[in-house]
């Protein structure tokens, strides 16, 4: 099948399956990894990953982390910026220790058992956002459920940054040092910049109102950036992040016209519809023809560990972080739910392992079934804990 032929195929299964699975409240990216399964060459092997696929789907990703960083709001964190940090810091903490001990119980070897620990401690705010949506919570667990999402999402900007060295073959302790230095520096300075110049500058505004402009100036931004975070070591998905991060925080500008809020959330509405109806499902697709696991690599233990281990890991990290702070142990395990599900982040960090020889077919497979398994279970969990809290107010 040639490349246009396949590219119309993928995207019209995906999107059938995501308007199917929509309807059972199911989230569009276990449609879209399972698409391409589906048609890849681990079931009907119709279509196999090619070069130019790869590229879509290089550029999807990309997108996807500018899209993730205009998304998200800086402000949230500073709402409850202590409780959200430790939270999210104790959330990665025990899915880290979880998933790392499962896979050496396994025997599959440290640095695996690292990649693997390193993978699972990442929450997918998308999956975060979205219970919040359809449920109704107090106002301090959305506000720390958000903050801690937006945190573990800079822990694993970081993360990246080791696994990227990681895939080099020389992450020693005078490395990472370095390397941890270079990270935070580099983001440092970009949200330094974004203090003074998306934040505060009167000339910024006459960027923003021109919408063609504006458009234009993110895509620079968000390439410049990635560029620059691969000169000093880093991944190119970082730099993305981050410019649309920087760029995120119009919302904060003092406008009195509010010409800013509208014009960035013009600039989101304009990019949302192609960046979320192709460039961003083809990056799933694309993990999902990937998928071509032996079939005797693929373990049904493994996997229940792992998802145990992903789901324990929040619950208790994330809750034991609420507790501390003096919130009631069903606020505690509410938000300990809430952080479970994973999602964007871990599939693009395990393309980048399999590329590199940190895992093989068999955790690939594993570990994107742990991660759909989660953001499918997430909200089920979440609204049921809600309706049991509810009955037990009645009663």
């Amino acid at each position: 099948m040639d490349f246009l032929a396949a590219l119309a195929v993928l995207l019209v299964v995906a999107k059938s399956l995501e308007w199917l699975m929509e309807k059972a409240e199911i989230h569009p990216i276990i449609a879209h990894v399972s698409a391409g399964v589906l048609l890849g060459p681990f079931i009907l092997n119709a279509i196999r990953p090619s070069e130019q696929l790869e590229v879509l789907a290089q550029f999807g990703l990309i997108m996807m982390m500018l899209y993730m960083g205009l998304t998200s709001n800086f402000s949230a964190i500073a709402q409850n910026t202590k409780k959200a940090t430790v939270v999210a810091a104790l959330g990665v903490l025990f899915s880290f220790v979880f998933g790392f001990l499962t896979m050496e119980l396994f025997g599959r070897g440290t640095t695996a058992a690292i990649f693997v620990g390193v993978v699972l401690g990442n929450t997918a705010i998308e999956v975060t956002s979205g219970v919040l949506v359809k449920e109704r919570v107090k106002r301090e667990v959305s506000s720390i459920l958000m903050g801690a999402a937006f945190a573990d999402d800079i822990m694993a900007v970081y993360l990246i940054g080791i696994v990227t060295e990681m895939t080099r073959g020389n992450l020693n302790a005078a490395a990472f040092g370095v390397l941890t230095v270079k990270i935070f520096t580099f983001i440092a300075i970009i949200l330094l910049i974004s203090e003074h110049v998306f934040k505060r500058a009167r000339w910024f505004k006459n960027v923003v109102r021109n919408l063609n402009v504006f458009f234009t100036f993110t895509l620079i931004l968000t390439f410049t950036l990635a560029i620059i975070a691969e000169w000093v070591g880093l991944n190119q998905i970082i730099g993305a992040y981050l410019a649309g991060l920087t760029i995120s925080r119009l919302r904060e500008r003092k406008d009195p016209m509010i010409v800013t809020r509208i014009k960035l959330n013009e600039l989101i509405e304009n990019l949302e519809v192609v960046l979320t109806e192709f460039f961003i499902p083809l990056f799933f697709i694309y993990v999902g023809l990937m998928f071509n696991p032996p079939l005797e690599e693929v373990s049904a233990t493994l996997i229940l560990a792992l998802y145990t281990s992903a789901i324990l890991g929040k619950f208790l990290g994330c809750g034991i972080g609420s507790k501390l702070f003096g919130l009631s142990w069903e606020d505690s395990a509410l938000i300990g739910i809430g952080m479970g599900g994973r999602g964007s982040l871990e599939l693009a960090v395990l393309t980048f392992g399999l590329n590199a020889g940190l895992i093989d077919q068999g955790i690939f497979a594993s570990v994107i079934t742990v991660s759909m398994l989660t953001a499918l279970t997430t909200p089920i969990l979440f609204k049921a804990y809600i309706k049991r809290l509810k009955s037990r107010a009645k009663a």
